[in-house]
């Protein structure tokens, strides 16, 4: 079955491993390998420190060569935000790639495949397992595919928060602010939905896993709204 499940997940990475024990690396979450005694380098938190170099790497390349009047302080800026947790655990989710990881119980029960940062620990680690199966060239295509292929929404959503304030700011007049509207599910898998508001009036809703998630999502949802009445 875990065979099956690594096939399933080498096609929807859209690369295959010529060492499918690397992928086995990327995807077994520390929770699995100690409940499950394993050697502690066989979690994947050696391959997602890798990953994380090659993505930084691949990335600064991308931007370096695309933004050729852009100052080394604002580069420094779009990248963080290109790779920042939020923005790779949506890659991940991209790609489901929360089904294929190996979490221990707790991890399991208290909602792992959902959480931010097991996500995107997991993606950079997967981003290692391509680089030392196929070379710098496969990362970098993987990369591209998968994270830089949208830079502008990506980097949108990751500070969507301080993007739509300034938004208000230079645009419009009134206060934003953000209101719960729900709070659902048990303790170890709410789900928060909240509502960005300028003065009384709701702009857009997002709902996320935390209320800062979900805010998150709100305030992206309204920078698209805005962005939107002001072309027509």
């Amino acid at each position: 079955m875990l065979t099956q499940n690594l096939e399933e997940l080498e096609k929807r990475l859209g690369y295959s491993f010529h060492d499918g024990k690397l992928l086995r690396h990327a995807v077994t979450h520390s929770s699995f390998a100690n409940e499950n005694r394993l050697k502690r380098e066989r979690n994947n938190e050696r391959l997602e420190f890798l990953g994380d170099a090659v993505l930084e790497m691949i990335s600064s390349e991308h931007l370096y060569r695309k933004n050729a009047q852009m100052p080394e302080g604002e580069l420094t800026k779009l990248r963080a935000a290109l790779v920042c947790e939020q923005a790779l655990a949506q890659c991940a989710r991209e790609m489901g790639l929360g089904r294929f990881l190996l979490l221990g119980k707790g991890e399991e029960v208290t909602g792992g495949r959902e959480r931010d940062s097991i996500l995107s620990d997991a993606f950079e680690a997967v981003i290692g397992a391509v680089y030392l199966d196929g070379g710098f060239t496969s990362a970098k295509e993987f990369v591209e595919r998968t994270v830089l292929s949208d830079v502008e929404n990506r980097t949108l959503f990751c500070d969507s928060k301080t993007i739509l304030q300034e938004m208000i700011q230079s645009r419009h007049k009134g206060a934003l602010s953000y209101r719960l509207l729900a709070e659902e599910g048990p303790e170890h898998s709410k789900c928060f939905t909240v509502c960005a508001c300028l003065d009384e009036k709701e702009l857009a809703r997002g709902s996320g896993r935390t209320k800062k998630a979900a805010e998150q999502e709100a305030a992206y949802q309204s920078i698209l709204l805005l962005r939107g009445d002001e072309r027509e």
